[in-house]
Formats: structure tokens, C-alpha cells, sequence
């Protein structure tokens, strides 16, 4: 009998329309504790695996195994499957799985069913590339874009199903997940209409609701997120603020804040009904402990750095005629570079700011921060060194997606130079692989493996996701996942 959604559909519609604020956020970012210490017995049968007893104070899992399929190399004891393939697997309506595959999160369905909405970094027009998002009925924003998001069903026995989330959007890059189970989809551009052909402007956020495809119908993008370059963004659960990541350069992009207007309560649409100018837009500007104006977060060199954070309000958030970050003068706000991925987790935001060289006194290849909304401060987590040699497997560079995991620390996607991996960060800042792309899906004028995006857990803790952004690769991680060490 095919496999198809219309009964899951109208079961998880009703079951998403009762999810609570409050709370949510760190359910979807730390799976339930009782998880951390156990393992989920899906490794391969020829793998035997280490010893993954909780008395080794190494982090990880072991040395990678190279895959014989050439696509991704895993510790022993690990496996993986492709969930969506571009061009390979076919949505719904026949299309093929569109390419370029970033950010994505997971939901919870019925009976075992885990929901992903993933999506597709395809910018300009839809003549530039060989499978943009099909442009799905009343699911379309600029008809002539070639980006967009799709829902992706999966069951445990590795059943799928694929559809449109929105289309017609363009450079669709990272995101985040609400409290209330919807995707916040970020289009990292600031073309307007006439550039690139595009019809319309861009440089939006717009909502995508897994469980609801009517709730997609007539995109509407969120204008009081502003418009920039978006990377992604997170809701607080308790306060309802948005936090917003800005990858940009020329000058160096900033860490966006979105107070809600007076009264205003989120739920499952709210934010699109949203007028242009509703609550306020603000950004970062950091001091330090001797009350020093800090200009770029690149400029701290030791892991435990604190500083502390005012928000400065945007006058002209939808950039009509000066980019919001060009509206500032480098004393009014601290930039960084290359904001990238963000997830809510222990009671604030996880913060990417990549690779960092003339910003910074001492190079490095990376930085993760954490934000405490009840303090004001950000606090370095995770410091990179410079990799010395990116063609060489052992080093990481060039943080990109990240999430919490529910064994403890951090999970990270690697768009870097040369070989990609996934690795994890311990809570004391230590780093470990999880995965290594064995895929070169570089060119000759572009030698590169592909970065690894859309990194997330399946709401039990099981499953790790992740892709292989070109060609477009969907993968599911399972093995013996294990609490990690909290020592230095």
C-alpha cells in the first residue's frame, strides 16, 4: 500500500494547534535527561564499536571509519541513511527533492513519525538551477525565485514523504524552530525586486507550518524581523523576544534583537498578521568588563570572555534605501563575522560567529557564544584555532549550523575549508568528530567537499540529522550516543 500523509495531515494539524509557549523551545533543544546514558542500539551488525561506558572522560565516539559508499564516514558502531536525495528521491507531485539542502529542524508526529521542514539555499531565479522548489499552488511568494523550504515525513522504518512548505523565496539559509512548532525560514540576501531578476524584495523571514500545509497558503513575509541578510533566528519561550543572526560582510553583519509589541501573544500564525512596523527591531552593542566598547565579537581570543549588552534601535528595518547594518557607525553597535547558526538551550541563545582574521588580534577559525537574556551578556564558549591544514583530516574550521544535544554540549555543522565533518563541543569547550563528508561534490573550478548544514535531533534523541548541502543530501545518524564528559 503507498505510503502517503493525508491521515497523518489532519492528525498532527490537531495535535500542533495545542502547543504551550512556555517550555517548548527546550524540549525540541535538549531531549528528555533519561536519554543521556543510554544507547539506542542502531548500529550496524559488522560494527562492534568502542567502549561507550560513561567513565571516560574523553569526549566522542572514536576515530571516523571511512564509508565504502564514499558519502559519510562515521565511528564504529554508528550508521546513517539518505532521507532525500536531489534529484534522486521525488516529492509528492513528482518532482524531484530540490537541491541545496541547509537549515533544518524536526517535529514530533503520531506513532513514531518524525516531521523535518528543510531548507533549499537556491538563490536568484529558477533558471539559474536544475531543481529549485517547485512552485506548489498558492504556496508561492515570487513566482520567479527559486528557493523555498519542503516537509519531509519520515517513519522509523524508513518510509518517506516529501512536499512544498513555500516556494518563491530566495537563499533560504538557516532558521529556527518556534515554541509553538512551526519554521522560521531566513533568506540570507538583500536582493529587491528588479535585482537578479527577482519580482519581488527579498530578505525576509517567513512561518512554515509542517502540520498545516493550509496555514502556508498566500506567503506573507514577517517585515517586522526587518530585512537583511538573514542567517537565522530563535524565540525566547518565557519573553517571546526573536533573536536574529545577520551573515554579512563590508561591514560585518550584526546579532538582531525583536522586542514584541505591548500585548502581543505568539501562536501558530501570529507573527505573518504581524503590521510592517509592530514591536521593536534592536542591535547588539557589547562592552566589557572594564566598560570598554567592544566593536567586534572577533576581537575576543580566550574562552570564558564575558561581555556585556545594550540594544540599539533600528530607524529603517526594511532597508529602503541603506542596508540596516550600514545604518550604524562602528561605535553605535558591535558587528562580528559571518554570524551564522543559533539555537535557544539552558535558558538562552547559542551563537556562531565564524572564522575571524583581520577582526581579531589573534586568527581564528571560529567562535560559539552564548547569550543569558536575564544577565545581558554573551559569554565565549567555543574557540577554534586557525586549522593548518584544511585538506587534512583532524582539525575543524568554520562553524556554520548548530544545535543543543540531549547527551550534553553542542552539536556543529562545518562550512569551512577543505574536509567537512560534524563535530561536537563539550560544555567545557572541547571538540570531538561525529561525522566526515567523504563526498567530494566540489568541481574543478571549486575543488571543495560541500558543507555540512541543517544539523538537528529527532525529538526522542535518537536520530541525528544532517545534510550535505550540494547536491543536496538528506542523512539520518543513528548509533550508540552516549552523555559526554563536562571536563576540561
Amino acid at each position: 500500500m503507498p505510503f502517503t500523509r493525508r491521515e497523518f495531515t489532519k492528525q498532527s494539524a490537531l495535535t500542533g494547534a495545542g502547543i504551550a509557549l512556555t517550555g517548548t523551545v527546550a524540549a525540541l533543544a535538549t531531549a528528555p535527561g533519561a536519554l543521556a546514558a543510554q544507547e539506542s542500539g542502531h548500529g550496524q551488525d559488522d560494527h562492534h564499536g568502542h567502549d561507550h561506558g560513561d567513565h571516560s572522560d574523553e569526549p566522542g565516539y572514536g576515530p571516523l571509519v571511512s564509508d565504502p559508499k564514499g558519502i559519510l564516514a562515521l565511528p564504529a558502531g554508528f550508521s546513517y541513511r539518505i532521507v532525500t536525495h536531489s534529484g534522486v528521491t521525488k516529492l509528492e507531485s513528482g518532482e524531484y527533492t530540490p537541491s541545496n539542502h541547509d537549515g533544518t529542524a524536526a517535529f514530533e508526529g503520531p506513532r513514531g513519525v518524525t516531521l523535518l521542514v528543510n531548507n533549499h539555499e537556491l538563490s536568484g531565479t529558477r533558471a539559474g538551477w536544475e531543481h529549485p522548489v517547485p512552485l506548489a499552488e498558492g504556496l508561492v511568494y515570487d513566482p520567479i525565485a527559486a528557493g523555498g523550504c519542503t516537509v519531509v515525513e519520515t517513519r522509523r522504518d524508513g518510509r518517506t514523504a516529501e512536499w512544498v512548505g513555500i516556494a518563491g523565496t530566495s537563499t533560504n539559509c538557516a532558521g529556527g524552530a518556534t515554541p509553538w512548532g512551526t519554521w522560521l525560514t531566513c533568506e540570507e540576501t538583500e536582493d529587491k525586486a528588479g535585482k537578479n531578476g527577482l519580482l519581488k524584495d527579498h530578505g525576509y523571514v517567513f512561518e512554515v507550518d509542517p502540520y498545516d500545509e493550509r496555514a502556508n497558503r498566500d506567503p506573507r513575509p514577517i517585515k517586522a524581523f526587518g530585512r537583511y541578510a538573514h542567517e537565522a533566528v530563535v524565540i525566547d519561550p518565557k519573553l517571546g523576544h526573536a533573536y536574529l543572526t545577520e551573515d554579512a560582510a563590508g561591514p560585518n553583519g550584526l546579532l538582531y534583537r525583536w522586542v514584541p509589541p505591548h500585548g502581543f501573544k505568539h501562536g501558530r500564525g501570529k507573527l505573518r498578521m504581524l503590521a510592517d512596523g509592530a514591536g521593536v527591531l534592536q542591535a547588539t552593542k557589547c562592552f566589557d568588563k572594564s566598560g570598554k566598547f567592544v566593536d567586534d565579537l572577533s576581537r575576543a581570543t580566550k574562552i570564558g570572555t564575558v561581555y556585556g549588552v545594550d540594544w540599539v534601535d533600528v530607524v529603517d528595518r526594511d532597508a529602503k534605501t541603506v542596508s540596516v547594518r550600514k545604518q550604524f557607525g562602528d561605535q553605535d553597535v558591535t558587528r562580528a563575522r559571518k554570524l551564522e547558526g543559533m539555537w535557544w538551550g539552558d535558558g538562552g541563545v547559542y551563537i556562531v560567529s565564524s572564522f575571524a582574521r583581520a577582526e581579531s588580534p589573534v586568527q581564528h577559525d571560529g567562535q560559539v557564544w552564548f547569550y543569558d537574556p536575564k544577565r545581558r551578556t554573551l559569554t565565549l564558549k567555543v574557540l577554534l584555532g586557525v586549522n593548518a591544514d584544511p585538506s587534512k583530516d583532524g582539525a575543524f574550521d568554520g562553524p556554520d549550523n548548530i544545535t543543543v544535544s540531549p547527551y550534553g554540549g553542542l552539536v556543529i555543522a562545518e562550512d569551512g575549508e577543505g574536509v567537512q565533518h560534524l563535530f561536537g563541543a563539550t560544555e567545557s569547550g572541547r571538540t570531538y568528530p561525529i561525522a566526515r563528508n567523504d563526498l567530494n561534490a566540489g568541481t574543478a573550478e571549486e575543488p571543495e567537499y560541500s558543507e555540512f548544514t541543517g544539523v538537528t535531533f529527532s525529538p526522542d534523541g535518537k536520530t541525528l540529522f544532517a545534510n550535505i548541502q550540494t547536491p543536496g543530501i538528506m542523512l539520518a545518524i543513528t548509533g550508540p550516543w552516549k552523555r559526554q564528559p563536562n571536563r576540561h
